[in-house]
């Protein structure tokens, strides 16, 4: 078959396709017409043998992320050639291919992460979406395996989901191989994270190099020898020694070569100490290798348990520290305890005191980059230093051997303390970077600090520190992770409101079980620091939290034991301000159902629940804490969306917004301005606010918690674009709602259900009804209420597509219930499409009751520019007045709604009607047929 051949333009539209541009925002960008935009969308479409756009948007993203890994190396640049090893080479290559997960073991030193590396590269084209390597030393927690593939491999947290979840949903269709290097002190985590990983994804492969096997049925274990010392001069060992002596600008000549075999055979052929010992033959020569390394091994002989491997390379360890001078052996050992590569100002912080000369730091790190005991490399933050982990662990062991593991351990810890204060409140272009570069460190230091009782308060601090900050770069799994570590590590006041931080955390992640689980904690950590009115209040903020997120949760706690724990909260809270606005705002949400929970009691009245909620508004004023009243608020305007009364609960929403401006971004606060801005998004769709909606959902698009959840950022985007009939906006932002929602693993949610209504409408408005089925079949999936689409917004959706292609009867039928019958379906945002609809069916279906349809839908609608131009067009066609009509068009086009303006166009008739269809046309909306 043919490739086909793509224009330069041509190539450029696919390319912003790719980025789910619309057509007018390609023809923008391109400085050319819609019209063009379309003729090279068809003609793409046709080349490419594709279905439709969305096909033709995936395949953009797809070749764009193919370039990507043709481009940016995934694999860490080799400074020194690669020497020997063909065998295994091949070996290890086709074990990689035939097997799903290889594991290359050996003792430190033996050469496992070159070879890896090595073949790596070799096997590269392979695989079509790439090779990943993640290097697992800095990690010390088994938990945190599957944040640093994450890191790696560019996947970020999603809501509702941790990021062990969202790493093999990003990687569930590639085919890659993920290289996990040094994992023995993570394997554990290891084993566990790739046995979901490769469940999950079935084209990836995954190579672990490791001192040890993982220990799982699905592995298969490489041993990883020394290098071969047969052929003598000619041997892999001899021809590693000759080329890193030649690197150090003295190359061994032939007369030496029989030495130099002996020197390889007495190091067993391991490749790290045949480097460290070919990093000193400029200065010793021969003789001086000779006579050290046989010093050495007699002295490590013996011992009947001993490995011959582990004796050489810590034999050339040993020689190599005692060639030093004591500062650079101290210095050696002092810089084993950072985690990742560090500076020299780092060094000198931390390894510089008695008997070594802070001054002398500087050239002491020169001077063992000089004997090859560490790696330097160069960074946008100057020179950074980094010892081989074999190097590392000895460090750490003669740190201990001088006594010195405590000391140096404490300034490391106050170092990374000081690290973690200067980025707290910091910020600027690369504070990203700045806190990447300092992350593992503050790992390496709190697991070291945690376990030591008298740096418990320092280990806390910093424990706080490293969540705040975890937080801001996004990483909210962590930060939850790290607050309730920190509330660990606190007495039991300080316990409570560090678990209060990580309920915040749990709810930016969607997690409604976790908000509720440490919402519970916090009030036994206060209870137990004999603070009651705190202990009852973190009750109420649970009882609450199990109602206004129930579609958060897995599993719904029982009514009876969430009335339980009000009670006692009421029994707690005493007179305190704060308690008692917590104990208003749940009874508010319990008793009253506020927030129109799931399990919540729909035999309130709504005078109730109005009083219930202006009561919690009112006490949360009182306490001065915005967020409180945020959340108020927000019950306020559910109980206004029970009265019908749409345009308090939009200002509600907006109201919200105001109040949480000035407060600091913490994690509560981040959780109700998500919140907030979602409840104005879709409140300023239900009174007819189109642009103000579309500015709502741009803002929560824009934030940084959801650049991974793509199907929550766009979700009322694609509403309010589908209300106002653009039809190019919502296919195209359907392709990122999709996928992102599918990787999400299919999360329900009202907002998810109607955006996908949504798209399903636009489907049918152009009469694409095998897409129309589709994307039903995901509202099907996505929402957590089916009566919100069997009355709600699908009643709305589903007459609008109707009454598009003239099925009056049908869509008469579709919003035949009165307005009091489907009231809770509807009034939060689709009562007054659904008034509106409603009259607007009677009058096209000749209904007797169609003016008094229309007079009571203006009672509710008054305000709302697009249901008061519907009603108007409604009456104008019951009147037969073509003025009002043509005026009625104006209406919806000053209102942002260039579809309802169009479809006044057609339903006028004569030369109208044909503006009219060219406007559909425009919108993206013509017949199937004239596509």
């Amino acid at each position: 078959m043919s490739t086909p051949v793509i224009s330069s333009r041509e190539a450029e539209v696919l390319a912003l396709l790719g980025e789910h541009l619309s057509n007018a925002e390609i023809a923008a960008r391109l400085v050319i017409s819609v019209r063009t935009v379309e003729s090279h969308v068809s003609s793409l479409l046709r080349k490419l043998e594709v279905p439709d756009r969305r096909a033709l948007s995936r395949r953009a993203a797809e070749s764009a992320h193919a370039e990507r890994s043709r481009s940016a190396p995934a694999l860490p640049a080799r400074l020194t050639p690669f020497v020997g090893r063909a065998r295994e080479r091949a070996e290890l290559a086709e074990a990689v291919k035939t097997h799903r997960q290889v594991t290359a073991v050996g003792p430190g030193g033996v050469g496992k992460t070159r070879l890896a590396l090595a073949v790596a590269a070799e096997v590269a084209g392979d695989f079509a979406d790439g090779v990943w390597f993640v290097d697992l030393v800095p990690v010390t927690d088994p938990e945190r395996v599957g944040a640093a593939v994450a890191a790696a491999v560019g996947v970020g947290e999603q809501p509702g989901r941790g990021i062990d979840d969202a790493v093999p949903a990003a990687l569930a269709d590639h085919r890659s191989l993920l290289v996990l290097d040094n994992c023995e002190q993570v394997r554990d985590g290891v084993a566990s994270f790739v046995e979901r990983l490769l469940t999950a994804c079935p084209r990836l492969r995954v190579l672990v190099t490791s001192r040890a096997r993982l220990m799982v049925p699905f592995e298969r274990v490489f041993p990883v020898p020394p290098l071969s010392r047969a052929g003598g001069d000619n041997s892999e060992a001899v021809a590693l020694f000759m080329d890193r002596a030649a690197a150090v600008g003295q190359p061994p000549g032939p007369a030496v070569s029989e030495g130099v075999v002996a020197v390889c055979e007495r190091l067993g052929g391991m490749a790290l100490a045949i480097e460290l010992a070919a990093a000193r033959w400029s200065t010793l020569g021969l003789d001086g290798l000779t006579a050290g390394l046989s010093d050495q091994l007699r002295i490590l002989t013996g011992g009947a348990r001993a490995d011959d491997r582990h004796r050489s390379v810590r034999a050339v360890l040993d020689w190599s520290h005692d060639l030093l001078e004591p500062q650079d052996q101290a210095l050696l050992r002092r810089v084993s305890v950072f985690a990742v590569p560090f500076t020299a100002e780092a060094a000198t912080a931390v390894a510089g005191f008695a008997p070594l000369d802070p001054a002398a730091v500087t050239d002491g790190l020169g001077r063992l980059a000089e004997q090859s005991l560490l790696a330097v490399t160069p960074s946008a933050s100057g020179t950074r230093y980094q010892p081989l982990e074999t190097i590392r662990q000895y460090g750490t062991e003669r740190l201990t051997d001088a006594g010195e593991l405590i000391d140096v351990r404490s300034r490391h810890m106050d170092w990374c303390l000081a690290g973690a204060r200067a980025l707290m409140g910091a910020g600027g272009a690369d504070w990203r970077a700045r806190f990447d570069a300092l992350a593992d460190d503050l790992r390496a230091a709190l697991t070291w600090a945690a376990e030591q009782p008298e740096r418990r308060a320092d280990a806390c601090r910093l424990a706080l520190s490293l969540a705040a900050l975890a937080f801001t770069r996004n990483l909210l799994g962590e930060a939850q992770q790290r607050y309730e570590q920190a509330a660990r590590l606190a007495d039991d006041a300080a316990g409570a409101a560090a678990l209060r931080h990580a309920a915040s955390v749990a709810g930016c992640r969607r997690l409604g079980d976790d908000m509720f689980r440490l919402h519970r904690a916090a009030a036994e950590a206060a209870r137990r620091a004999g603070d009651s009115a705190g202990a009852g209040r973190d009750l109420a903020d649970a009882a609450t939290v199990a109602y206004r997120f129930s579609t958060s949760f897995t599993r719904i706690p029982p009514v009876d034991e969430v009335i339980a724990m009000l009670t006692e909260a009421r029994k707690l809270s005493g007179d305190t301000p704060a308690a008692e606005a917590a104990v208003a705002l749940a009874e508010a949400a319990v008793l009253a159902d506020a927030y129109g929970a799931i399990q919540g009691d729909t035999e309130n009245t709504v005078e109730e629940t109005v009083e219930r909620a202006e009561q919690a508004v009112g006490l949360a004023r009182r306490t001065g804490d915005p967020v409180a009243e945020s959340a108020a608020l927000d019950a306020l305007s559910g109980a206004r969306s029970w009265a019908g009364d749409a345009f308090a609960v939009a200002g509600l929403a907006r109201r919200r917004i105001d109040i949480l401006a000035s407060v600091p971004p913490a994690p509560a606060r981040t959780h109700e301005l998500m919140d907030a801005l979602a409840m104005a998004a879709g409140t300023a769709l239900g009174v007819g606010e189109l642009p103000e909606a579309r500015r709502w959902g741009k803002q929560l698009a824009d934030h940084p918690l959801l650049a991974e959840a793509g199907h929550h950022a766009t979700s009322w985007i694609l509403t309010a674009d589908a209300f106002a009939g653009h039809a190019d906006e919502v296919l195209t932002r359907s392709v990122r709602f999709l996928d992102a929602w599918e990787h999400s693993g299919r999360q329900r949610s009202l907002s998810l259900g109607a955006a996908a209504a949504s798209v399903a409408m636009i489907h049918g408005l152009r009469g694409d009804q095998d897409a129309r089925a589709t994307w039903l079949a995901v509202v099907d999936q996505a929402d957590t209420a089916m009566e919100q689409h069997r009355h709600g917004y699908g009643a709305v959706f589903d007459a609008m597509v109707l009454l598009h292609h003239g099925e009056v009867d049908a869509a008469l039928e579709r919003v035949a219930p009165k307005p009091d019958e489907v009231w809770k379906w509807v009034c939060w945002i689709w009562h007054h499409w659904y008034v509106s609809l409603r009259a607007e069916t009677a009058v096209l279906a000749g209904h007797p009751d169609a003016r008094a349809r229309i007079d009571a839908a203006r009672a509710v609608v008054t305000g709302n520019p697009v249901a008061t131009a519907q009603l108007d067009r409604a009456e104008a066609l019951l009147d037969g007045d073509l003025p009002r009509q043509l005026a009625a068009a104006a209406a919806f086009d000053a209102a942002g709604c260039p579809y309802q303006s169009a479809r006044t166009l057609l339903l006028a008739g004569g030369d109208h009607a044909t503006a009219g269809a060219t406007a559909l046309a425009g919108l993206g909306l013509a017949p199937k047929s004239d596509r």
